[in-house]
């Protein structure tokens, strides 16, 4: 217990430069009271004191605004930054020094019409060693983030990330590996060194890359008309009379 204890002192004191000492982590860092006492709600859940683990984490949530079901499984060196707000629902589970920032969710999807057929069923994510999840990020469903990845804030997580990658929007997308990430440095909020770039303003430049080279080839064939008019007496190509013509002659009644 102790050595759990020191471990998340540690945790705390590695990954916020402002914890001066380890008494200001025990006395004013709602995410580490809420770690501990998760610890001990946990243990009463596994040794089948359900409504007692329970109690204990709803008592925490009172206390910290972080919610923990006491049958989620988390790892050393836990460190929820700010806290409140946070919610991790009962078969979430997560490796070591996993880092989360405030009005994080890991939450479940699309439950069953009989809530008992769920009971017994995985719901939640599975966050691997040392992932950091942005502040407001929305992982959901019984999927895996890899080890090293980096969920950017207020992200929208339905799919699988592969270890050491950065995924950020709504829904999230993976974006190119940003320098640091590779020598494992910690990224606060999970925005790693270097600039981050937007997945969907990529596909947008990349449609206007396509129009404009259209364009051109539009125009380019607009002038090989143009010229082969020319080179055949001066029959020029009028769009107007084209368009006339097509429409044919106009039939009324006397």
């Amino acid at each position: 217990m102790f050595k759990t204890f020191r471990e998340e002192i540690r945790s705390v004191m590695a990954r916020d430069p402002a914890a001066r000492s380890w008494v200001e982590v025990v006395v004013c860092y709602p995410g580490f009271h809420a770690s501990m006492l998760h610890r001990a709600s946990s243990w009463l859940w596994r040794h089948h004191f359900y409504l007692l683990g329970r109690a204990l984490s709803q008592l925490a949530r009172i206390l910290t605004g972080i919610e923990i079901h006491p049958g989620a499984k988390i790892g050393r060196g836990f460190f929820v930054d700010h806290g409140m707000g946070v919610v991790i629902g009962q078969t979430a589970e997560l490796g070591s020094n996993v880092t989360l920032y405030h009005d994080v969710t890991l939450g479940g999807v699309s439950p069953a019409v009989e809530s008992d057929s769920q009971r017994n069923q995985k719901r939640h994510p599975t966050l691997e060693d040392d992932v950091i999840v942005g502040s407001g990020a929305q992982i959901l469903g019984p999927i895996i983030i890899g080890a090293g990845a980096r969920v950017g804030a207020n992200a929208v997580v339905t799919k699988d990330v592969p270890p050491h990658t950065t995924v950020v929007g709504i829904p999230a997308r993976a974006v190119v590996r940003a320098r640091g990430e590779e020598s494992g440095e910690f990224a606060p909020y999970g925005t790693p060194l270097g600039d981050l770039p937007d997945p969907v303003a990529r596909a947008l430049e990349g449609l206007m890359d396509q129009v404009t080279s259209l364009k051109t080839r539009i125009d380019e064939l607009e002038s090989q008309v143009e010229d082969m008019g020319a080179s055949c007496g001066g029959v020029g190509f009028d769009p107007d009379e084209i368009d006339s013509r097509e429409a044919g002659p106009k039939v009324g009644r006397s």
